[in-house]
């Protein structure tokens, strides 16, 4: 099939949903489709099966709160854009911002069919304007989304059954949908070498080491964790790492040196990764909204045992098996409270580690990219029974 994908906002793979893309775009290449990418990435220029637009510009406020936050919004060419679509079989549309808005225009004048996933949570978008913990302004947000995109498609994406009620509650309708995890890529079932793990542990001195993976943005929350470590009795013998980069490293940076926490902050490409979490000795996650969180599932197979913040906005809240493996939102000591109980009691935490390892209900990636495979085949079909 000719198949387009359409990136309002693609970038590097170094957060979810740009790993998600870039995962949907490899596999159906690898199946043999003709894959068409619309991007604003200027480092794709000439590299074949992609199409580059301009960057969107929204002014100078709004652009420079963008900036911080990584965001790279693509700006709708209506040319690029229709020589990208008009031949395609099916368009599937990656998020719900005006480059997409554009592709929604032209594919119903072809009548090309439209598929799209949910990887945009209101509070990704408004935590950006100040306005991240207004209900009403979550409502609304989703129905412009639903007016825009998700009301034009023959099928919309969602990673989880959480995201498709929270979504379809806010806007008080249901959409033509398939309910299929982002998957978790197949290396992280296997352990890494022990040579490799071996070699992790020794750079932290032995430490009980604790690890969080996400980008430093306000939604991630990794400051209640920092906060957490820094009241424990045990924070000489904890190494904390946050995985990953983004906006407030140097905030976080900042607030580990002056509690005295011993804190690695970087940013791990995949095999380092997951030499790390097998390493590792606990995995939190702070994150208060989430749609899937890969990150913490990556954690749960390599055998970790999660402490979550229970957060009705975060679907990884349904990942912990009970309580001990929860913690109240924002809150540091309650967070340093269940670290100390695993740390003051590691029978329990080994035996909790073969409960997860066991119990862990994952879906792997290549299951899960079939799915997305097979969803944009059905949709390309109802182009033929519409003719």
């Amino acid at each position: 099939m000719n198949i387009t994908i359409i990136c309002d906002v693609l970038g590097k793979a170094n957060n979810g949903t740009s790993v998600a893309a870039y995962n949907l775009i490899n596999h159906l290449k690898a199946q043999g489709h003709n894959v068409t990418v619309v991007c604003c990435d200027a480092d794709k220029e000439g590299e074949s099966g992609y199409k580059i637009v301009p960057t969107l510009k929204f002014g100078p406020i709004v652009n420079a709160a963008l900036a911080r936050n990584e965001v790279v919004p693509a700006k709708a060419d209506p040319v690029i854009l229709e020589e990208a679509i008009k031949d395609a079989d099916v368009v599937h549309l990656l998020m719900p911002f005006p480059l997409s808005w554009k592709a929604v225009k032209i594919c119903e004048k072809y009548g090309v069919p439209m598929t799209s996933s949910f990887h945009v949570q209101a509070e990704n978008f408004t935590c950006h304007i100040g306005l991240m913990k207004s209900s009403f302004a979550t409502k609304e947000v989703y129905k412009y989304f639903y007016r825009k995109v998700y009301s034009h498609c023959a099928y919309t994406h969602y990673p989880t059954e959480f995201i498709k009620q929270d979504f379809e509650s806010n806007i008080k309708k249901s959409v033509p949908s398939k309910v299929i995890s982002n998957g978790v890529s197949e290396s992280f079932f296997e352990r890494a070498p022990e040579e490799a793990i071996d070699k992790q542990k020794a750079k932290h001195k032995d430490k009980f080491t604790i690890v969080v993976v996400g980008r430093y943005s306000a939604e991630k929350a990794q400051q209640v964790l920092i906060k957490a470590v820094a009241k424990s009795k045990y924070k000489d013998r904890i190494h904390l790492i946050l995985a990953g980069e983004g906006p407030k490293k140097r905030r976080y940076k900042h607030l580990a040196k002056k509690n005295g926490v011993d804190c690695e902050m970087r940013f791990f490409d995949h095999d380092e990764l997951k030499e790390v979490l097998n390493a590792a000795d606990l995995y939190v996650h702070t994150a208060y909204v989430e749609l899937e969180s890969i990150a913490c599932l990556e954690a749960i197979v390599t055998g970790l045992v999660p402490i979550i913040c229970n957060s009705k906005r975060s679907a990884a809240r349904f990942f912990a098996q009970d309580d001990r493996c929860l913690y109240h939102k924002w809150d540091s000591e309650d967070l340093k409270n269940k670290i100390e109980y695993f740390m003051d009691n590691p029978e329990e935490l080994k035996a909790c580690k073969r409960k997860y390892k066991k119990q862990a209900n994952v879906s792997r990636l290549g299951d899960c990219m079939n799915k997305m495979e097979e969803m944009l085949v059905e949709a390309a079909g109802t182009r033929a029974k519409e003719a």
